[in-house]
């Protein structure tokens, strides 16, 4: 992996406005940058979670989603999902679907701040893991219904400590109609 990775500065509008080393642009005022988020399923219907690494200069060891990273210079972010799939976790999904292509946030951990535009994507693969040790703690599968089930649930508390892009994704890709057409359409495929 490359150490000297460069992110894509943006202004409120999505436009390029520069870049910056990945290695220093969180801080506690991170400036506005794309990212990307991806839900990464199998055909029965159960979420991929990662739990960061320990390393991870935002949200250490905490769980999240399949996969997050920034697209390159000159790079789309389909493209980049890609890469960082293989990167992190060895996946290469046939199809990669963007779901949610103007989700932005804004959150801190720790005194980091994570400030993104950051489109969702979500795939389906038979393949099996192999989490690259530098980026990925840990892995687990998790029945998706029982996972939204739980998020929606304020007493439930299983899923209290992931990341909050996370679980606002996952609000957000069940309300998605295109989101829901796939889930039908990859779900009944075995």
């Amino acid at each position: 992996m490359d150490h000297d990775e460069l992110v894509i500065l943006v202004d409120d509008g999505n436009r390029e406005i520069g870049t910056c080393s990945k290695a220093v642009v969180h801080t506690g005022n991170t400036p506005l940058h794309r990212a990307f988020s991806v839900f990464v399923f199998n055909h029965n219907g159960e979420l991929l979670l990662q739990q960061r690494a320990g390393s991870k200069k935002t949200w250490p060891l905490v769980w999240s989603n399949s996969c997050c990273g920034h697209p390159q210079p000159g790079e789309t972010s389909n493209a980049a999902v890609r890469r960082r799939l293989r990167e992190e976790l060895q996946l290469t999904p046939a199809e990669i679907h963007e779901v949610l292509p103007n989700y932005r946030y804004r959150a801190e951990h720790l005194g980091v701040v994570e400030n993104e535009i950051c489109p969702v994507y979500v795939c389906w693969t038979k393949q099996v893991p192999v989490p690259q040790a530098e980026e990925v703690e840990a892995v687990s599968h998790v029945g998706w219904l029982n996972f939204l089930e739980a998020l929606k649930d304020p007493s439930d508390h299983r899923y209290a400590d992931f990341s909050p892009w996370c679980r606002e994704e996952a609000m957000l890709l069940d309300q998605s109609p295109l989101f829901r057409k796939l889930w039908e359409q990859h779900t009944s495929i075995q």
